[in-house]
Order: structure tokens, then C-alpha cells, then sequence
């Protein structure tokens, strides 16, 4: 089975140049709460929300959309792919993670991420930095599910014998993962027992960046099968395949303009993993078609690279009313094939 996940940029609406109306803005969040719930009746797993900040989505407060959505919903998980911890102190991290697997009645997924570099240089956060502090703060996560009062020294973070509270709803843990890019993060995910996902790249690339994970985590003596692995990708669905290649072509404009920012991505590579710590947008990325279309392309790229969940960023950045059209066709067509495919 591939459980398929919504992946949410939540965009933003208006702009640089539109500041829109209050009123418009309070609309458009109550359409959005109401697809999120309607998207537990279409059979979606979950919803995984991103972290993005200055610009183009309202995901600056990810943790406070989950919060939402769960009172609205019984059954659907819910996650951040991920909370980019280095912005956080770690006991605001572990604190509200406890909080929220309460408030969602243990359906929370603890998603973990380094960050963007054009996002993390607006605070004057380089990415060496970041990740210095996204693994102080991972050490400390790993302590605070285990122990009931936690301490830590490190370069960027110094405190002693902290209760942080609530402990978690899930025992030992909610589901942990945490968003990587190339083999080496994938590595070292596995040796935290960390489950991964990813997107950009190209299936070959990819199935080298899972084939890294899970011979890592055999090294460890851990599990590493379908359930520790997701593929991301924008998802274009229509009616027919004409409609969704038209609105593909908006959604192919609008991520290579997000990514133009991020010095991380290279132009396209050969199908072998590009440096540590960077990535090609593949024409992989991109699922068009008719819902069974692209449920076809969506079981073919994750039985490959052997990933047992599916995050769809389906018609990414379109208007509302699209959006809602490709939730509902897409749950109605696509999920049940999904459902029934193994891996």
C-alpha cells in the first residue's frame, strides 16, 4: 500500500505589490480549514504542513494550523515536513511537540528540517550553522522522549536539568522524521532512526538516496523499509490530460521561480547524487495527467525507488477553487489505486 499524504505550502494570497483585505484573508483561511477537513473524508493519511517565512505562504506557524485542523478531524495524521528547528530554542521545539500530540490525540508526525538558505540569510543564519543547530536540537529531542528531565552543553544551546512538559502523548514517540536531499543526510537520518522524505530530484537519484538510508540503517541493525520513506512531488491533475498539462505549465513557472532563490539547486545533472547538500529540480518532479494517470506515475516512481508514502503537492499555487476541484477528484480517483498498490 502507498498512503498518500497532502504535502501544504498554504499559499499566500495577495503578494509584494497586493496587500488584500482582511476580509479576503479570513475567507480564504476558513476554505482552507474546510478543504483540510474535507480531505479526512477523501482518504488522505495526512497532512503534512511546510515551514516557509518572508513571503509567498502563510506557513510561518505550522504547528498552530495542525492545532487547527485538529479539532475539525478524528483520524487524519498530523505533521510539519518540517518545523525548521535552528529559528527555536530546543525547549519551545519539545514543549510544543508534546503539546501537540495531546491536542491531536496522538496523531501527531514530529517533522524536523534544516531550513532554506534564502529564508535562514534573512536572519543572518548560514547553513552551517543551521545544521550545527538542527543537530543540537535533535540531540535534545532524543532526550526529552526518553528522560523525564533533560540537560544539554553545546556550541549554540546550554541548559541544565529542564522539565519540559507535556511528555508525549505516543510512547516511546510520535513518528519522527525529518526532510533530506542527499545521501549523506539521508545517512545520517538512518543512524537516528529518523524516517525520510524527499522530492526534486530524479527517481534514479532518489532510489541512491533511499539505497544510502537503508544500508545505513542495516549497518545499525534498524528497520528501513517502505514505512521510513516518502517521495514528494507536485501533483497536476484535470479532467483531461490537455487541462492539467495547461495548469502544469503554471506550476513548472512558479517552482522555478522559488527555487531560483535557493543556492542549493543545481541546473540538471547526470542521474547520480549532485554534492552534499544540493539538488536538481528533474522533470521527475512533475505528475500531470487525469487522477488515474497520475496515480500510474505516482506507483511506478515509488515502487522503484521503494517508498511506502506519497506526499502530493497537488496543482501548487493555483487558485482556491482549482485547488478544491484536484483534493476532490484526486481523493475520489487516485487514492483508492494508491491504496491498493503494494510496494
Amino acid at each position: 500500500m502507498i498512503k498518500p499524504w497532502v504535502f501544504e505550502f498554504f499559499p499566500e494570497l495577495g503578494g509584494e505589490d497586493r496587500d488584500p483585505d482582511p476580509q479576503d484573508v479570513a475567507a480564504y483561511f476558513t476554505r482552507y480549514l474546510d478543504l483540510w477537513a474535507r480531505d479526512e473524508a477523501l482518504g488522505f493519511e495526512g497532512i503534512f504542513f511546510s515551514e516557509h517565512h518572508f513571503g509567498g505562504s502563510f506557513s510561518a506557524s505550522p504547528n498552530l494550523l495542525i492545532a487547527s485542523v485538529a479539532a475539525r478531524t478524528r483520524k487524519l495524521r498530523l505533521g510539519v515536513m518540517g518545523v525548521v528547528v535552528p529559528y527555536y530554542h530546543p525547549a519551545r521545539v519539545i514543549e510544543e511537540m508534546g503539546l501537540l500530540d495531546y491536542l491531536t490525540g496522538g496523531r501527531l508526525e514530529l517533522g524536523t528540517a534544516v531550513g532554506v538558505p534564502q529564508e535562514l540569510a534573512r536572519l543572518g543564519l548560514t547553513m552551517d550553522e543551521a545544521r550545527e543547530r538542527s543537530n543540537e536540537i535533535t540531540d535534545a529531542i532524543d532526550a526529552a522522549l526518553s528522560q523525564r528531565v533533560i540537560s544539554h552543553q553545546g556550541k549554540h544551546f546550554s541548559f541544565s536539568n529542564l522539565r519540559l512538559l507535556p511528555r508525549t502523548f505516543q510512547r516511546p514517540s510520535p513518528p519522527r522524521w525529518t526532510a533530506v536531499v542527499s545521501p549523506d543526510s539521508a545517512r545520517r537520518a538512518a543512524r537516528r532512526g529518523l524516517k525520510i522524505s524527499t522530492g526534486f530530484n530524479s527517481v534514479a537519484t532518489i532510489k541512491a538516496i533511499f539505497d544510502a538510508y537503508r544500508d545505513e540503517a542495516k549497518a545499525a541493525g534498524l528497520s528501513a523499509g517502505p514505512d521510513c520513506l516518502a517521495l514528494r512531488r507536485r501533483v497536476t491533475i484535470g479532467a483531461t490530460t490537455d487541462q492539467a498539462r495547461t495548469c502544469a505549465t503554471a506550476v513548472a513557472a512558479r517552482l522555478q521561480s522559488y527555487v531560483a532563490q535557493d543556492s542549493r539547486v543545481t541546473q540538471h545533472v547526470p542521474d547520480s547524487p549532485a554534492k552534499s547538500g544540493s539538488f536538481a529540480v528533474s522533470d521527475d518532479e512533475f505528475i500531470t495527467g487525469t487522477p488515474k494517470q497520475a496515480a500510474s506515475q505516482i506507483v511506478e516512481q515509488c515502487r522503484a525507488i521503494g517508498a511506502g508514502h506519497f506526499l502530493t503537492v497537488l496543482n501548487w499555487g493555483a487558485p482556491i477553487d482549482e485547488v478544491e476541484q484536484a483534493h476532490e477528484t484526486f481523493g475520489q480517483e487516485a487514492i483508492p489505486l494508491l491504496r491498493a498498490a503494494g510496494v
